[in-house]
């Protein structure tokens, strides 16, 4: 191990001994700023951020969100939402079109071309996970995904 490396890992341990470590909101919160990390990096290429890749992702699913599901399950701001499908929508990665069940509304959905990229972005946002959650197993990683989706289910409720 290098000095720099030992440091780093005695660093690290001290921290380990912090009360903040014990609070799983802040644990939750270092853990996605690490992940969004990789992934901006990982989403780069394809010319997507962390931000436009969900909505791109939403707009990939069978749900056809309307940009306040969007906001609403993203946990953004309208306001945000806005130049994110617009983004999208000036790449020819989605359009927006009328809601079946609702002609007032728009719901936002991918063209062939927002299928295309996603189904690349998704696979460079797979391994960017791997590299994440790298300290845990294969099981560990499904039962934080499990319990995760708990919150976040119970939260969109």
């Amino acid at each position: 191990m290098s000095a720099d490396n030992a440091k780093k890992s005695t660093k690290a341990e001290q921290f380990m001994k912090c009360d903040l470590m014990q609070e799983l909101d802040f644990l939750v919160a270092r853990m996605r700023s690490l992940g969004s990390g990789r992934a901006n990096l990982a989403l780069k290429p394809f010319g997507l951020k962390v931000r436009s890749y969900s909505v791109l992702s939403l707009a990939c699913s069978e749900v056809m969100p309307t940009q306040r599901d969007l906001a609403e399950f993203l946990a953004l701001d309208p306001s945000q939402i806005v130049p994110l499908v617009d983004g999208l929508e000036a790449k020819s990665l989605v359009i927006r079109m009328a809601d079946p069940n609702d002609r007032r509304s728009k719901v936002v959905v991918a063209t062939d071309a927002g299928k295309k990229l996603y189904g690349k972005a998704r696979k460079a946002t797979e391994q960017s996970e791997q590299e994440t959650l790298k300290a845990l197993t294969p099981g560990e990683r499904t039962q934080l995904r499990d319990l995760l989706s708990r919150v976040v289910l119970d939260e969109s409720a």
